[in-house]
């Protein structure tokens, strides 16, 4: 796990002493929300660009600053921001929910949902100012009370049948949008030339 010295900054954002423990406030929640939201797409870090580009010389090694891992994490946690975007599909809002919502016992993992918000709050190189250590159950608290209304905004642009596929049946969704993310795109096309859901 990534640990920062950040004495030398300010607090840009305040969370009623959040280093101390105490949970993040409301305020610095939206404030995370929107910076999720609003800020453009992030490049990809130098390091991960370059291991995408798979050299030739496979034994050489990638070199990770730790501003690239700051901002892979932070792209990471970007994804939080596409949840209340009504036009992002269902199959990505439910692998983010799922990232977000994950065991407990991994969030000390590199990389969880909360490694993100810990490494996004306290990092000199993170883009979201500085605002200490997030109590991360808020987080989520947060996100669970919003996901009822991101959820719906979303599935009112898709027919009455999956709309009640999802209240009624979400694992039976959830499960063949694993297999298949395009399966309500391709259903909603096939009941529109045959009509008829379960022929």
């Amino acid at each position: 796990m990534l640990e920062f010295n950040t004495s030398s900054r300010a607090p840009a954002l305040s969370s009623t002493d959040a280093t101390a423990g105490r949970p993040v406030t409301t305020q610095v929640f939206h404030a995370l929300l929107e910076s999720l939201q609003t800020e453009k797409r992030s490049a990809i870090p130098a390091a991960a660009a370059r291991a995408l580009l798979d050299v030739a010389d496979d034994d050489a090694p990638v070199e990770w600053s730790e501003q690239d891992v700051v901002l892979l994490h932070w792209r990471l946690l970007r994804e939080v921001g596409r949840l209340a975007d009504p036009e992002t599909p269902l199959e990505e809002k439910f692998d983010t929910l799922r990232w977000v919502f994950t065991e407990r016992d991994k969030d000390d993992k590199p990389f969880s949902f909360a490694s993100c918000v810990r490494v996004a709050g306290c990092s000199p190189f993170s883009p979201l100012p500085y605002c200490g250590l997030i109590d991360v159950e808020e987080v989520r608290d947060h996100i669970r009370v919003a996901t009822k209304r991101w959820l719906h905004q979303t599935l009112m642009r898709y027919p009455l049948w999956v709309r009640e596929a999802v209240a009624n049946h979400p694992d039976w969704v959830e499960a063949r949008l694993a297999r298949n993310p395009q399966w309500i795109n391709e259903e909603v096309r096939r009941i529109a030339v045959a009509g008829d859901l379960f022929t």
